[in-house]
């Protein structure tokens, strides 16, 4: 046999055997609940400043 057909073989295997990824969408859409809690602290030294200050806001 010409070593081209060894060649077509072997490319022909190559291909017949590559894995196949399968990508599906769930059934239920996903739900993501964060429950966050926020707390802000402001300084005494800023409390000060913009009270003194009421109109630069």
């Amino acid at each position: 046999m010409p070593k081209n057909i060894y060649y077509l073989m072997g490319a022909f295997f190559i291909v017949a055997c590559s894995p196949t990824v399968k990508i599906e969408a769930p059934e239920k859409p996903i739900e993501i609940n964060l429950n966050v809690n926020v707390k802000l602290e402001i300084q005494k030294d800023v409390k000060k400043a913009i009270a003194k200050n009421k109109d630069i806001f």
